[in-house]
């Protein structure tokens, strides 16, 4: 099954839930990057936070970033989603791989370190949000939970997982952000908590083969009202050759010069696809003096 975005409400309608399966979006990070199995960890919670923040732009056209800067090994990471839940995402040092946690658990907390974690949305207005707070543990889903609560006022919780099997493939990756809606009384916290209070990993859900909308059921538990909609999500870089040659042609005259003086061919490599860009140092200088 291709990867899905659910989005899901309670029967009171107090509590709103989406639920994502991204495990070929993450594999297709951990290919792309040659990410081991503590920075696909880092890289796939990431990322599966960004789709689901970013389908909920409802714009295809807006998007959301999501950075992490730790002075831990891993150093940043980025994940950038559009308002289809389309995401990309890059690791300043893709090879970190430290040990498990006492718990047996990869210790993704450990290769982030401490730092921050900032969020931007550009929705095309005058000038992008951009909120910004301490992190919580770098383990990602509890930092998400806190950039929620304090900078957009959204009380509630997030849940992400990613499963790496023992030949270094993504055996499953996944996640959700449940929120309180305006008006939720203590009633409706107080079964949240309860609902929650035993729910096994997301990895583990999604390894037994629970769907979202499954999983969304479970989450609900007491009061699951119904699915509002599901869309399709996945990794997908925007890079092009024209929008690579645009870049390039911004840097300008003097810079093109200098470049064409040291190279003949000007070499661009994607950070998030790894695709790589080759274009004639002359041929550029000449649209710029065309231009």
């Amino acid at each position: 099954m291709a990867d899905t975005i659910l989005n899901a409400l309670s029967g009171d309608m107090m509590v709103r839930l989406v639920v994502a399966d991204t495990r070929d979006t993450v594999e297709q990070a951990r290919a792309y990057h040659n990410l081991t199995a503590t920075s696909s960890a880092l890289l796939g919670r990431l990322l599966t936070a960004a789709s689901i923040m970013g389908s909920d732009l409802k714009d295809p056209d807006f998007s959301v970033t999501l950075r992490v800067d730790g002075d831990g090994p891993a150093g940043y990471a980025i994940a950038v989603s559009d308002g289809s839940g389309y995401c990309r995402g890059c690791l300043m040092n893709p090879a970190v791989d430290l040990p498990l946690r006492p718990d047996g658990k990869l210790n993704v907390g450990g290769a982030v370190g401490r730092g921050s974690l900032t969020v931007i949305k550009d929705m095309h207005m005058k000038e992008p949000y951009v909120g910004k707070i301490e992190l919580v543990s770098g383990e990602i889903a509890e930092d998400i939970t806190r950039y929620l609560y304090d900078s957009e006022q959204t009380p509630g919780v997030c849940s992400l997982g990613v499963l790496v099997g023992t030949d270094g493939h993504i055996a499953a990756s996944g996640g959700f952000i449940l929120s309180l809606m305006p008006g939720a009384d203590e009633e409706v916290i107080e079964r949240v908590e309860r609902d929650i209070a035993d729910l096994p990993p997301m990895t583990k859900m999604l390894s037994q083969g629970m769907t979202p909308e499954d999983i969304a059921k479970l989450v609900l538990k007491s009061d699951f009202g119904f699915v509002t909609r599901t869309m399709p999500c996945g990794y997908r870089c925007r890079c092009s050759a024209e929008k690579t040659e645009k870049m390039l042609l911004s840097l300008g005259r003097a810079e093109l010069e200098r470049l064409a003086a040291e190279e003949d061919q000007i070499e661009v490599t994607c950070h998030f696809c790894d695709a790589v860009y080759r274009m004639s140092a002359a041929e550029l200088l000449k649209k710029v003096k065309k231009g």
